[in-house]
């Protein structure tokens, strides 16, 4: 008896939609596991690579004001958790309550620390605060954790903030600062800002924020309260991102993504734009307050780095889906540089939208291929880097069978040193595929980033001092390529971001490569 594998009529156009549909659900189901779980960004990488052979972002910020008390112990613990990508070294929160400002932070992830809390009761009030943090090398100690917090005579904190980003000029501001007698206890340039607008709250809060500013330079989203405002502000190149949402008519979220909107059920408002301070009002509660600190400075120039590889997919940024983004660049980049394979595969997590986008335009099947073992954490302490590298291999295992004798595409957002994507090629390999063309949707990352991203030196950026075809053949690929830094201005729809790390240009001054507080 003979099967026909296709009805009558069953033309080329309806496989399409099949496999349209198949990507459609591919990318639902991508999107739906970071509501419940933490998103990784490259899974390939192991621990030590994670802060030597990639872009790591700062911090993720977080804060919440209404005029009726909240649980903000709860909802705080909801919006961070949301942010925890851009940051697992440490969190902390501060609470007002009756005019009292309560602080916690710690090492740990957001879930950790929160367990620690033995009294949930403290941390509920009517406007909260909190930072998850990354830390780089050297700098884990626990007076750099934030929020930070000004204190009285009376040993009551008065004011508290939490930072994203970095300032160009802090050292010299510390200098200045030191000369009129403040005593700073941490190392972070964070600590400045704090000290500037606590200097200047006699011009009242507005006014201190707005001297603050005047002073400061280099990228900044910060939130904060004294014992009865709650406020935020942005520098004025808008570098790092910044949202507001709202529960109610007098209740406010912002975060640094609207990621922590959603987790906290506030509605997505708008961007605070470059230059703007909001901030709210004891004599009028549950009405916010906007301030334009000068109209003529004001640009938006939000790092792209963000919708490349920083931000959860699910965000948005100014009025820009990051997922859209990343999947619109899988696309580009086909048609930027097609090439005949088998099978598209995306690094999990964030190399996956762009592999489905690539797979749409190219026609190529896309495959998950790279499976993670949601079960292995941070948990193994392995002293060796063979041992270090098996972890990497535990938590993520290509399925063979899948890419064994094919011509396989290679997805991941950026090449950054080039070892954990050196690593990937030879697992490839060891699987026995026959082909393998490695796309970047990142353009090559050539210069460091000064503007609140921690990135390797120029020497140990591989783009900086290879060709991409000397980069080629040091991976081992059959084909290599990048995406160009005008199909990232096409697909952003304008060239008003900050592309710094892959231009050497950059929104502001970089100020000196100089260890900020010797």
């Amino acid at each position: 008896m003979n099967f026909r594998l296709r009805a009558p009529g069953f033309h080329h156009q309806n496989l399409e939609k099949i496999e349209m549909k198949s990507l459609d659900i591919h990318k639902s189901e991508y999107l739906k596991q970071f509501e419940t779980q933490t998103y990784g960004r490259n899974l390939f990488r192991t621990q030590e690579e994670e802060r030597l052979d990639a872009p790591n972002e700062e911090c993720g910020i977080f804060g919440m004001y209404s005029d009726n008390d909240l649980d903000t112990f709860s909802l705080s613990q909801f919006g961070l958790f949301a942010l925890q990508h851009r940051g697992q070294e440490a969190c902390g929160i501060s609470v007002l309550k009756n005019g009292k400002i309560t602080n916690m932070k710690d090492e740990g992830l957001v879930l950790d620390v929160y367990k620690e809390i033995n009294d949930p009761e403290t941390f509920m009030g009517n406007s909260a605060i909190g930072h998850t943090r990354y830390t780089t090398a050297g700098d884990k100690k626990k007076y750099n954790f934030q929020p930070f917090f000004a204190k009285n005579e009376y040993d009551q904190i008065i004011l508290s903030i939490a930072h994203n980003g970095n300032l160009t000029n802090a050292k010299e501001l510390k200098t200045e600062l030191e000369a009129e007698g403040v005593v700073f206890r941490a190392t972070s340039d964070s600590e400045v800002i704090l000290r500037l607008i606590q200097k200047n709250l006699d011009l009242g809060l507005r006014g201190a924020i707005k001297a603050t500013m005047e002073k400061i330079e280099g990228a900044y989203s910060v939130v904060g309260m004294t014992r009865n405002k709650f406020f935020a502000f942005r520098d004025f190149n808008g570098i790092r991102p910044l949202v507001l949402g709202a529960i109610n008519e007098n209740s406010y979220v912002v975060a640094s993504e609207s990621v922590a909107l959603d987790a906290v059920g506030a509605q997505y408002v708008r961007d605070i734009l470059p230059g703007e301070i909001i901030y709210t009002n004891e004599n009028e509660p549950g009405k916010l307050h906007s301030y334009m600190v000068d109209e003529e400075k004001g640009k938006q120039r939000i790092c792209s780095f963000e919708y490349i590889y920083f931000a959860r997919p699910d965000s948005t940024l100014e009025n820009i889906n990051v997922y859209e983004i990343r999947e619109k660049s899988g696309e580009k980049i086909w048609h930027q540089a097609p090439v005949e394979a088998d099978v598209v595969i995306g690094v999990p997590d964030s190399g996956v939208p762009a592999a489905i986008g690539f797979s749409k335009a190219s026609g190529i099947p896309f495959r998950p291929v790279l499976i993670k073992n949601r079960y292995i954490g941070r948990s193994f302490i392995v002293p060796t880097q063979e041992m270090r590298e098996r972890v990497v291999n535990l938590k993520l295992n290509p399925i063979i069978s899948e890419i064994k004798d094919k011509r396989v595409v290679i997805i991941d957002d950026s090449i950054v040193r080039g070892t954990t994507s050196k690593r990937l090629v030879k697992i490839l390999k060891d699987a026995g595929v026959k082909e393998i063309h490695f796309r970047s949707v990142s353009p090559p990352i050539i210069a460091p980033c000064y503007l609140g991203i921690d990135t390797p030196s120029k020497d140990d950026l591989i783009s900086a001092n290879m060709s991409t075809e000397e980069l080629r053949d040091y991976l081992g690929v059959d084909s290599l390529e990048f995406l160009s830094v005008e199909n990232l201005k096409e697909i952003l729809g304008s060239a008003n971001h900050c592309f710094g790390c892959f231009t050497e240009e950059y929104p502001v001054g970089k100020g000196e490569e100089v260890e900020l507080f010797n």
